[in-house]
């Protein structure tokens, strides 16, 4: 399988996308850090070509990308309150939200009962999770290499292994974004990030 690489701006660049995806293929897209690879996020097909693409075993959680903070309830049954409000105060953004996992999500996605999601700020991004409803995106890279930043370096590594490329420049890079447990009572901040404890704090009084 020789891995096809399109403008994102191309016209048929999203609709191909799409048609891949729906197709338990995979795409690798950039977001407002890196490159991601994505598939769809309730096609277990999919997501096992994600562990074999980049080599990894499936004992790590993939994260879900939302293109709507509506979306949110495709991921989780019940959200809570503060994620919600959390959701609709910084998504788009940096803050991936830990909830309980939606039983429809394959098992595959995650080894507990929880799922990160978040809503990425990029417009390329966010056009193909508009039509495609939540993907799983894990980092555009083989385990353990370097994170991706253009198409080109995507290509290097997942030549031949991922169906499609959409080359929308160059990602920005930066910081990962904030990781959050709304799972307990009391918010939990799993990894620190651009959004901080008291930015966090500051929205949920507000």
């Amino acid at each position: 399988m020789k891995t096809k690489v399109l403008p994102a701006e191309e016209p048929i660049a999203l609709t191909h996308a799409v048609d891949v995806l729906r197709n338990n293929g995979t795409v690798a897209f950039p977001t407002d850090t890196v490159y991601g690879l994505g598939a769809m996020a309730f096609q277990s097909e999919g997501i096992e070509r994600l562990y074999t693409i980049k080599g990894r075993r499936n004992v790590r959680a993939i994260a879900v990308l939302l293109g709507e903070t509506e979306d949110l309830k495709k991921t989780t049954l019940y959200p809570s309150h503060d994620a919600v409000q959390l959701a609709n105060r910084f998504w788009p953004g940096p803050l991936t939200l830990v909830v309980p996992r939606h039983p429809d999500l394959p098992d595959l996605l995650a080894p507990n009962q929880t799922i990160g999601v978040r809503v990425p700020d990029h417009p390329i991004a966010l056009k193909l999770l508009r039509q495609t409803g939540p993907l799983a995106v894990t980092s555009a890279n083989l385990s353990g290499e370097k994170n991706t930043h253009t198409a080109d370096e995507v290509l290097v590594q997942l030549n031949e292994r991922a169906h499609l490329i959409l080359d929308g420049g160059k990602t920005p890079g930066g910081v990962p974004s904030t990781v959050v447990d709304m799972t307990t009572a009391e918010f939990k901040i799993l990894r620190a990030g651009p959004i901080s404890k008291a930015d966090i704090k500051s929205a949920l009084r507000g």
